[in-house]
């Protein structure tokens, strides 16, 4: 937890007007740990929800937040939070979407359970709403099949007892049913020779389904034309 942040920004139409809402997710559990909702798209919009989910999580030095290519999180004033609490700054890749696919996802979700189910009066009611959605139902009560359906809430909790002992040799917390540890990489030999690697990264220069044992030495094209040689001076 607290290791990555996704960010994205959308729009909500009410009676007479169109207002914004700015929303953080930490990517590990999926929890909303920070929103804003105001008229402005203005840089200060996505400052707020930042400061909220900061002033809650107290995050150390390192955190990675990411977000997609909006004006907003390349300001002067939003980097400027990132830099003041050494929070490491990530963008998508232009034209790319699926690089913010975890708070794409959420959006979806809140735009389709809460949103597009409800009319709102004015801001205040929205306010009230999104509160109640996010705070109570889609970080407390909303099952997430992600998270072995568990509450985003319930997840974090049943991390706690062993956090503190784990992120010292892991970078990034993983399933222990699904991902080998790093520790047990470094002190497991291969039994065929091979190069050991969890299923969530593959050997350098290879992507994972693509990657195949080296080659015998007998396969490479000098072996070829060195044993072809031997044969023939034989054959003399």
């Amino acid at each position: 937890m607290n290791q990555l942040w996704v960010a994205d920004i959308t729009f909500v139409r009410l009676q007479q007007e169109f207002v914004y809402l700015a929303i953080l997710l930490d990517a590990f559990s999926r929890r909303v740990v920070g929103w804003a909702l105001d008229r402005s798209l203005a840089a200060q919009l996505a400052v707020d929800a930042l400061q909220q989910a900061i002033t809650d999580r107290r995050p150390a030095p390192g955190l990675v937040h990411h977000s997609d290519r909006g004006i907003q999180y390349a300001s002067a004033e939003y980097e400027n939070v990132l830099d003041k609490r050494r929070i490491i700054a990530s963008m998508s890749r232009l034209a790319n979407p699926w690089d913010n696919a975890k708070c794409e996802s959420f959006m979806k979700t809140l735009k389709q359970e809460e949103i597009r189910a409800n009319e709102y009066r004015d801001l205040e009611h929205l306010r009230k709403n999104v509160t109640e959605f996010v705070e109570h139902y889609y970080n407390g009560q909303r099952l997430q099949s992600a998270l072995g359906y568990q509450t985003p809430e319930a997840f974090e909790r049943s991390l706690m007892p062993g956090l503190a002992n784990r992120t010292e040799s892991v970078s990034f917390l993983r399933h222990e049913e699904i991902y080998q540890s790093d520790v047990l990489i470094r002190q497991k030999p291969s039994e065929d020779g091979f190069p050991i690697h969890r299923v969530d990264e593959s050997p350098t220069d290879y992507s994972l389904p693509g990657w195949s044992p080296p080659e015998p030495d007998s396969a490479s094209p000098v072996s070829v034309i060195l044993k072809r040689d031997r044969i023939s001076r034989k054959n003399k």
